[in-house]
């Protein structure tokens, strides 16, 4: 029950808002009590924390399984986390959503909570740029922070626009982003 009451909350959520939805809301799109909301969540925003931890700790799990594997060099692990966010639109886009739109109806101390892990995930990928860099794969004059903030800004808001049933594949976008980072969009 408690994994339907989430579910139904992110799309809840994604549809109307955080603030537009009620408890009452939820439970009536289940067809269940608010006792049985509250025997799961003391809050609204408890929810919400939940939903941003369950999706930024397996954003985190998944990165820590890339960055793990010794023999991928770090374009590869480069791609891989930019293919893997992607594909996260198909699989959890909806959750994705939440989690950028509605950070801001969390109190400081959760905030602070979700900032930190969201802070590592961006801090993995800088060391992987910094990586790259010393070892001669990728440019040095370059600011690693500044490359690590235009990765996750082309890959964290393309679901705003990336349709997974479009004609462009998520792998095709993620090899097309990696290009563009690593070749640019100038004729050579």
């Amino acid at each position: 029950m408690k994994n339907k009451l989430t579910e139904k909350s992110i799309e809840l959520f994604e549809r109307k808002g955080f603030s537009e939805t009620s408890i009452q809301d939820i439970v009536d799109a289940l067809g269940v009590t608010k006792g049985t909301f509250y025997y799961y969540f003391s809050s609204k925003e408890e929810l919400l924390m939940n939903i941003h931890l369950r999706y930024i700790d397996e954003m985190l799990k998944q990165q820590d399984d890339i960055l793990l594997n010794e023999t991928k060099s770090c374009k590869d692990k480069l791609f891989e986390i930019v293919y893997m966010l992607i594909r996260h639109i198909q699989t959890d886009g909806s959750s994705a959503k939440v989690f950028f739109r509605e950070m801001k109806n969390l109190s400081e101390e959760r905030l602070n909570q979700i900032m930190e892990k969201r802070d590592l995930f961006r801090f993995n990928i800088e060391e992987i740029v910094k990586q790259g860099m010393e070892s001669g794969e990728f440019r040095s004059d370059l600011n690693p922070s500044i490359v690590t903030f235009g990765i996750l800004g082309m890959a964290n808001w393309s679901y705003q626009w990336f349709n997974p049933k479009g004609t462009i594949s998520d792998h095709e976008v993620s090899t097309m982003f990696l290009d563009i980072l690593l070749n640019g969009i100038e004729q050579q």
